[in-house]
C-alpha cells in the first residue's frame, strides 16, 4: 500500500502491540502505529486525529477499552473501533459490538486481525461514500428548493391510477396550503379561478384517459381575492408497477403578466401619444435615416408621409449646421446610456423656414441603432419669449424715458426681492453689486426726509395700505433727486402681506418746470399789474371827470340841503331828500375810486363766484367818459340768467378793459367815432362766450396770427403786452381767446369761460 495504516491502539503490552503490528505488516500493510496506555494519552491523540482504525485491549490497569469506545464515538462515530484482548468473553464482546465497536480479535487468534481490519477500512470506506451521496443529495434538494423558490416555480407528482399527489415546498408557497395538507384534485378545482375552473378541469380528464404531455395556464383565485396567475407544465411516465405517473412543474407567472399588462398599458398610452399628435413622434436609426413619424411631426417639418416611405427624410439633413453639435452629444448619449438629456434645436422644413424644437430620444430595446424620439414644437413658446423679451424692452426703455423704476420688496422681511434698471440709476446704486438692502436703501434718502419715507413705509407694511410719498433722494455725486413713490400692497387668500409692489418716479424736472411756471406767473402777474397801471394811467382825465361827477353833485346838494335847513321855516322834507342825494353822489364816487383801486392793487390771484355781466357793466361805467372823448357810443347786449363763474374779478375786469380800450382806441385812429358792443351768450358747448366788436382800423393786414404774442403791437406808443395778458389769463381760467374781422368795418375780439370753473393751479 502506498500510504501508510496509521492505528492509534490502547495497550499497557508493548510486545502485544508489536505483534499485531507485524501481523498487519505481514499481510502487506505498511503500518504507522501510534500506542498509548492512558486515558489522557488517548483523549490527546484522538483530539489530534489522522487515524484509519483503533486497536484497543478491553482491560488496562488504569483505563479500559469500552471507555475509550464510547469516547470515540462522542468525538469520531465515524473512526473503525477494533478490540484486540485476550480476556474479553463472548458476551462481553457482544455487548461491545452493540455499544458502537466495529468487530473484537481475541489475541489467541490474531489471524483474524488483518480480514477485521480489511472489512472495517472496507466498511468505513462505504460509510464515507454513503455520507457523501447523501449530502449531495440534500444539497442538490436545498438548490432546488432555493431555485424553485427564486423561479417560483413547484414540482409536483401525480399518481393517475391513485389519485395521490406529491407536492414540493414551493408548491405549497405558491397555492399558499399548509406543507402538512394532503393536495388533491378537488382541492386544486377549489382553488382554481371560477373563469377557469371548467377549462382545468378538462384538462385534467384528458391527462387521466390520454396519458399525454401538456401544457397550459390558468389562475387562482385566493382566500383575500387576489388572482395568481400559473403555468403548468408535465410530462407522463412509466412508475415501477408499470402505472402512469405525471411529474411537472408549476411556476407562478403572476409578477410576469402583471409586467407584461403594465407593458400592454404603456404600449397602449405611448400609441395613444403617437396617435393624439400632441408632441411629434419619429423612429429613426443613428445614421440619421427617418423609419417612421406620425403627422404632428410631419406637420411640423412639412412633409409628407411620401416623403417617409421613400427614404428622403433624413433628421441629418434637417438640422441646421450651427445645430449638428447638439445633436452629435445626443447621438453619443443614446451609444452610452440608452436614452438622451432634453435639448432644444431647430428643424428646417421643407420650404426652408425652421422651427424650434425640444427633443428627448431613447434607444428601442432590442436593437443598437433605432431610436425613438419625442419633438415638441417650441414656435409659439419661442414667440411668447420673444414677445416678453421686447415687452421687458419696451418697459425698461419707457422707464428710463419716463424716470419711472419699479420694485418689489418682501411684506414680512422687508427684503428687495426686484429693482429694475431705472431704480439703480434713480438712486446711484450698481447693478453688478446685487439688490440693495432695506437699510442701504434709507441711506440713499435726504435726511430731512428720511422719517417721512420711513414713516409711510411701515405703514404701509403694518396696516396694509397704500403708500404715496414724495422725498429726495442723494445720490453718491451728491445729485439731489425729487422722487414721488407709490405703493400697494399684494396680500395672500388668507389676508397676510407677501409683498409691497412700487413705482418710483424722479420729479425732479416737473419741480423744475413748478418752480419755473410760479415764477412766470409771478412775472406774468407783475406785468398785468403794470399793464393795468399803464392802462389807469391813459384814462385819468376820464377817471378824474368821472369821480368829479359825483363830488360835484354832492357839493350842490350839500349846498341845497343848508339852504332848505337856514329858511325862517326849515324845510325839512327837501333837506332830507338833498342829503339823501349827498350820500348817493359820494358812494357813486367812492365805487369809481373803489375799482381804480382793485385794478392798481398788486397781489395773488383770488377765486370767487363771479357775475360776468356785472363785471362789463362795471367796465362800461368806468371807460364811458373815455369813449365819448372820441364820440364811440357804447352798447351791451348781456344775456338774462348767464350763469356765474369761479374766476378772479380783478383779471376779469382786465381782461375786458384791454379789449375794451383796443376797441376805443382803434376807432380814435379812425377818426370818426364809431361803436363799441360789448356781448355775453351761453355758447353751444355750454360755455360763457363775451364778445367785445368795434367799428375801427380792423386787424393788421397779414399778422392777425400774431396779435396775441407777447410784445406785438401796432401802435407807436404801445408796449405789446395788453392782448398777450388777455390770453394768459383766459386760459389760466380754463378758457380761449381768438379775433375775427367783421364783415364790415373793425374787428371782433372773443373769449370763453366755463361755469363754475376755477383758475388753473
Amino acid at each position: 500500500m502506498s500510504c501508510p495504516l496509521r492505528i492509534l491502539y490502547l495497550e499497557d503490552d508493548i510486545a502485544d502491540a508489536e505483534l499485531a503490528r507485524d501481523t498487519l505488516e505481514v499481510d502487506g500493510f505498511s503500518c504507522d502505529v501510534t500506542r498509548v496506555d492512558m486515558e489522557s494519552g488517548f483523549r490527546a491523540a484522538l483530539q489530534h486525529g489522522g487515524f484509519d482504525v483503533i486497536l484497543a485491549d478491553y482491560a488496562l490497569p488504569s483505563f479500559d477499552g469500552l471507555s475509550a469506545l464510547k469516547i470515540t464515538l462522542r468525538q469520531r462515530p465515524d473512526l473503525p473501533f477494533i478490540f484486540v484482548s485476550g480476556t474479553m468473553g463472548e458476551e462481553v464482546a457482544i455487548e461491545a459490538l452493540k455499544v458502537g465497536a466495529t468487530d473484537y480479535v481475541l489475541k489467541t487468534r490474531m489471524s483474524r486481525l488483518v480480514p477485521s481490519v480489511n472489512r472495517a477500512l472496507r466498511e468505513a470506506r462505504e460509510r464515507a461514500e454513503l455520507r457523501r451521496a447523501e449530502e449531495a443529495l440534500r444539497r442538490s434538494e436545498a438548490y432546488l428548493a432555493i431555485a424553485q423558490g427564486l423561479s417560483h416555480t413547484g414540482s409536483f407528482g401525480w399518481d393517475v391510477a391513485s389519485g395521490e399527489i406529491f407536492w414540493s415546498l414551493e408548491t405549497y408557497r405558491i397555492f399558499e396550503l399548509d406543507p402538512t395538507t394532503k393536495p388533491t384534485l378537488d382541492f386544486i378545482l377549489q382553488r382554481v379561478h371560477p373563469d377557469d375552473r371548467l377549462r382545468v378541469k378538462e384538462t385534467f380528464d384528458r391527462i387521466s384517459l390520454d396519458r399525454t404531455d401538456f401544457q397550459f395556464e390558468h389562475r387562482l383565485l385566493m382566500a383575500d381575492r387576489r388572482v395568481k396567475y400559473l403555468r403548468v407544465s408535465s410530462r407522463a411516465a412509466q412508475n415501477s408497477s408499470a402505472d402512469t405517473d405525471v411529474v411537472g412543474a408549476v411556476t407562478d407567472i403572476t409578477a410576469t403578466k402583471e409586467a407584461e399588462r403594465e407593458l400592454q398599458e404603456r404600449d397602449a398610452k405611448i400609441r395613444r401619444l403617437v396617435d393624439s399628435n400632441i408632441v411629434g413622434v419619429l423612429i429613426s436609426d443613428l445614421a440619421g435615416r427617418v423609419i417612421d413619424a406620425n403627422d404632428a411631426f410631419l406637420q411640423m417639418v412639412r412633409y409628407t408621409r411620401d416623403d417617409v416611405a421613400c427614404g428622403r427624410l433624413r433628421w441629418t439633413e434637417l438640422t441646421p449646421p450651427e445645430w449638428q453639435a447638439a445633436s452629435e452629444r445626443a447621438v453619443a448619449q443614446l451609444g452610452t446610456n440608452g436614452t438622451c438629456e432634453l435639448f432644444e434645436k431647430e428643424y428646417f422644413r421643407s420650404d426652408g423656414t425652421r422651427v424650434p424644437v425640444l427633443v428627448a430620444a431613447a434607444v428601442i430595446e432590442g436593437t443598437k441603432t433605432e431610436n425613438v424620439a419625442f419633438v415638441l414644437d417650441l414656435s409659439e413658446q419661442k414667440q411668447a419669449e420673444e414677445a416678453l423679451r421686447k415687452s421687458e424692452n419696451y418697459l425698461a426703455e419707457a422707464q428710463r424715458l419716463t424716470h419711472t423704476g419699479s420694485c418689489a420688496i418682501d411684506g414680512t422681511s422687508r427684503e428687495i426681492l426686484y429693482w429694475s434698471e431705472e431704480m439703480f440709476r434713480l438712486f446711484g446704486f450698481d447693478p453688478q453689486q446685487g439688490l440693495p438692502m432695506w437699510d442701504q436703501w434709507l441711506q440713499r434718502i435726504h435726511p430731512e426726509d428720511r422719517d417721512k419715507f420711513r414713516m409711510a413705509g411701515d405703514r404701509t407694511f403694518l396696516e396694509k395700505v397704500h403708500c404715496d410719498v414724495e422725498f429726495r433722494a442723494v445720490k453718491p455725486d451728491g445729485t439731489i433727486k425729487h422722487i414721488h413713490g407709490i405703493g400697494d400692497p399684494v396680500l395672500s387668500p388668507s389676508g397676510e402681506l407677501v409683498q409691497v409692489v412700487g413705482t418710483m418716479v424722479d420729479v425732479t424736472e416737473r419741480r423744475r418746470a413748478e418752480e419755473a411756471r410760479d415764477r412766470l406767473r409771478q412775472l406774468e402777474a407783475d406785468l398785468a399789474h403794470i399793464n393795468r397801471v399803464s392802462t389807469m394811467g391813459e384814462l385819468t382825465a376820464s377817471l378824474a371827470h368821472e369821480i368829479n361827477q359825483p363830488i360835484g353833485a354832492a357839493v350842490t346838494n350839500a349846498q341845497a340841503c343848508l339852504r332848505f335847513l337856514n329858511c325862517g321855516q326849515p324845510d325839512l322834507p327837501e333837506a332830507r331828500e338833498a342829503a339823501q342825494e349827498m350820500v348817493r353822489d359820494a358812494r357813486r364816487a367812492a365805487d369809481i375810486i373803489d375799482r381804480v383801486r382793485s385794478l392798481y392793487r398788486k397781489g395773488q390771484a383770488h377765486q370767487e363766484m363771479v357775475d360776468v355781466n356785472e363785471v362789463i357793466r362795471e367796465m362800461a361805467v368806468m371807460l364811458h367818459k373815455e369813449a365819448n372823448r372820441y364820440s364811440v357810443d357804447m352798447r351791451a347786449e348781456l344775456c338774462e340768467n348767464l350763469p356765474n363763474v369761479v374766476a378772479d374779478r380783478v383779471q376779469l375786469q382786465q381782461v375786458l378793459m384791454n379789449l375794451m380800450m383796443n376797441g376805443i382806441e382803434a376807432m380814435r385812429d379812425a377818426g370818426m367815432g364809431g361803436e363799441l358792443s360789448v356781448k355775453s351768450q351761453l355758447a353751444e358747448d355750454g360755455q360763457l362766450l363775451i364778445s367785445v366788436s368795434d367799428t375801427g382800423v380792423g386787424l393788421p393786414t397779414g399778422k392777425a396770427d400774431e396779435i396775441f404774442n407777447a410784445f406785438f403791437t401796432t401802435k407807436p406808443q404801445g408796449t405789446g403786452m395788453g392782448l398777450a395778458i388777455t390770453r394768459s389769463i383766459v386760459e389760466s381760467h380754463g378758457g380761449s381767446v381768438w379775433a375775427t374781422a367783421n364783415s364790415g368795418p373793425g374787428s371782433a375780439f372773443h373769449f370763453t369761460l366755463p361755469q363754475k370753473m376755477g383758475a388753473h393751479a
